[in-house]
């Protein structure tokens, strides 16, 4: 007697969970997943749920939204951990939300941080205005003077914070030297790998504790979900998840479900934002009315031998500085057509955007030019459109 087709089939073993055995590539499309049983659906379900069913009497098993556990945080945090090399990792609700509930994790009122001067404007204004308001001191070092990393520390020291590739001028920074130094002193360091995503570095690899990613850029890809990142060990992300539970900073399931599909295609997407940048940058030095391009690839960029040791690739993040300065930007703006102008990065539609406008601006001119970032200067994010295209697009614009 033949099968009713519409019983529901008996569900084979499940295989063992993908793990760190396989390539990048595939751990963004399997990473932290068993092998899908008989009638499973090959794309984790979405679960759609603030609350689940509690057992009774105990306080096991409790899965809520707001303390990041249910289904699809799980998968995508396993995955995320898996291509960081990391123990654990946790998706908060953005990316200065990693960034803050990391900061609080770790820091205590009469504690002091070290943090690079070349950092993401958000993050400088919580360092600068909020962080001392809670009594944490924060001293900012310039890359450019190495021997500060070691006279900044202090008794009282307890967390080193840098960013590479940086926000927006590109520049990359030796993580060896510093990651010692954090090591000698006893100290937490925390690194911003916004730019770069785990394609391109892993900073754990390099003596980093903590790797923090703003996941709406790089890491989804599709300008269409806000998120963010910490990857560390079991216990360092523990403590940075009772902090998202209390501040409030865990995501909806929905944009965990997108993140998880974005993360799918994050290599070849990596790799083709690659590929373009480099080939859209080496155009640009030529044009006569760039003064300057920003690109970590070129041999002219000023960290370009460090980058080709330390990075598995360039980035898809380029810059440009416009020989008629600030008076020269509205008019570029306003003629590009494929490139778009607007704030955020990392995603298939490339975008430009004017960081005294948007992520620094509450610094003043002189300050912005004294971290790399004079006025006419445009921050580039290379999507995947045909690199010729863009170039057409730059090259009418600049005319």
């Amino acid at each position: 007697m033949s099968a009713d087709p519409r019983s529901t089939p008996a569900l084979s073993t499940p295989a063992e969970t993908i793990g760190p055995h396989v390539a990048r590539a595939t751990l963004a499309i399997h990473g932290g997943r068993t092998h899908p049983a008989i009638g499973e659906a090959v794309v984790s379900p979405l679960v759609q749920s603030v609350n689940h069913v509690l057992s009774v009497g105990t306080t096991d098993g409790v899965l809520y939204t707001r303390y990041a556990n249910t289904p699809n945080a799980v998968a995508v945090q396993r995955k995320l951990a898996l291509l960081e090399g990391a123990e654990a990792s946790l998706v908060l609700a953005s990316g200065m939300g990693a960034t803050t509930c990391t900061m609080l994790a770790l820091l205590r009122p009469g504690d002091h941080l070290i943090t690079s001067e070349w950092i993401y404007g958000g993050t400088r204004r919580f360092f600068e205005q909020e962080l001392p308001a809670l009594g944490v001191t924060v001293t900012e070092v310039s890359p450019d003077a190495p021997r500060q990393w070691r006279r900044a520390v202090t008794p009282a020291t307890r967390a080193i914070f840098l960013e590479s590739p940086v926000n927006p001028t590109t520049r990359v920074l030796d993580m060896r030297p510093i990651s010692a130094l954090a090591r000698e002193a006893g100290l937490a360091l925390v690194v911003d790998s916004t730019f770069a995503s785990p394609i391109n570095f892993r900073p754990l690899e390099h003596g980093a504790d903590v790797v923090i990613h703003s996941a709406t850029k790089y890491l989804n890809g599709h300008h269409d979900i806000l998120a963010g990142v910490v990857c560390g060990s079991e216990s360092m992300v523990d403590e940075v998840r009772q902090k998202m539970m209390i501040w409030g900073q865990a995501p909806d399931p929905f944009a965990l479900w997108l993140l998880e599909r974005g993360l799918k295609t994050l290599d070849v997407r990596v790799q083709r934002q690659n590929r373009n940048a480099q080939q859209i940058a080496e155009w640009a030095t030529t044009h006569p009315r760039i003064a300057r391009v920003h690109y970590p690839g070129l041999p002219t960029h000023p960290d370009h031998a460090l980058a080709r040791e330390m990075l598995d690739g360039f980035g898809g993040m380029l810059a440009i500085e416009l020989a008629g300065g600030g008076d020269a930007t509205p008019a570029v703006l306003e003629r590009l057509r494929l490139i778009t102008h607007a704030p955020s990065l990392g995603g298939v539609d490339s975008l430009v955007s004017e960081p005294r406008y948007t992520s620094h601006a509450h610094m003043t001119p002189d300050a912005r030019a004294a971290i790399g970032i004079p006025d006419g200067f445009l921050r580039l994010s290379i999507g995947l459109e045909d690199p010729a295209d863009l170039i057409a697009d730059l090259a009418q614009a600049l005319e």
